[in-house]
């Protein structure tokens, strides 16, 4: 069923929140990587608070979809998420990235309960979710599995091994996505490793593309919603999206692939998120 307004003026409701908590951790952690953070926000919200079958109240219920994480250093718009939804006490997330605190920049499996894959090692978790999505198919679970790759990390070969894999054995109960910002931590991707044309990849390996502005629910939704109706090839969204979305002096800043707020910065940023929603 396509996405209605109300849906999306909620989400975006979400989304707003989302974003003013990643300022908030980044500021309380003293850094973390908050660009690629905001430019995830919509396919995180989406994904939690209208596709993914998960339960906060049974983190390890076996029948839930699967979520991985594969750009593990968003920790920082995940965490947050998972706060929201039920999973912890947001408060928890003041203690982010310090000594002792189960919160690290690349969020534990073993420690933070809703999160599935420990992740941050680039190009491990398209290979992971294949895993899960054929250990799926052979124990004849019907729960799905979506993983969330940064563009940058799509240097690494291990991802197209992954995708040879779930191109071969056609498992279309994995869902991936590709946040497409264009910058990684030394510049844009075309200058230190080139992508383009990263759509034809996808396709040489068997995928069927779907190209959206990641920012807009609506598309989002509905590339979402086609995928999740194929049964013959795999799918892959290629989420257009803006480094630091949100935050208009972060805004396609390699700088901000990683930095710190003081109290002025943290306050500036808020004030922009709120612009951009009105």
């Amino acid at each position: 069923m396509p996405i209605t307004d109300q849906e999306i003026k909620e989400l975006s409701a979400v989304a707003r929140q989302l974003r003013k908590d990643i300022i908030d951790i980044t500021y309380w952690a003293g850094g973390a990587h908050i660009g690629g953070a905001m430019s995830m926000a919509e396919m995180l919200v989406l994904l939690y608070y209208k596709y993914l079958n998960v339960d906060p109240k049974k983190p390890d219920w076996e029948e839930r979809d699967r979520m991985v994480l594969s750009k593990g250093h968003g920790g920082v718009g995940y965490a947050p998420l998972l706060a929201r939804k039920g999973y912890f006490e947001f408060d928890q997330l003041k203690e982010f990235n310090k000594f002792k605190s189960p919160f690290g920049m690349h969020l534990d499996g073993l420690k933070v309960k809703g999160v599935d894959v420990s992740t941050g090692s680039l190009g491990h978790g398209l290979p992971i979710a294949a895993g899960l999505a054929l250990g799926a198919r052979l124990q004849k679970k019907n729960w799905r599995t979506y993983c969330i790759l940064g563009d940058g990390e799509c240097n690494e070969g291990t991802n197209w091994e992954a995708a040879m894999t779930i191109n071969h054995y056609k498992l279309t109960n994995l869902l991936t996505f590709v946040d497409r910002n264009k910058l990684m931590i030394d510049g844009t991707t075309e200058q230190i490793m080139g992508l383009e044309p990263f759509a034809d990849k996808w396709k040489a390996f068997g995928f069927i593309v779907k190209e959206v502005n990641g920012h807009d629910f609506k598309e989002l939704s509905a590339a979402i919603d086609f995928a999740l109706s194929q049964n013959k090839a795999p799918v892959v969204i290629i989420s257009h999206t803006i480094k630091g979305k949100g935050v208009d002096f972060m805004e396609n800043e390699v700088k901000w692939h990683y930095g710190g707020l003081d109290t002025d910065s943290r306050d500036k940023a808020k004030q922009s998120v709120d612009r951009m929603y009105g």
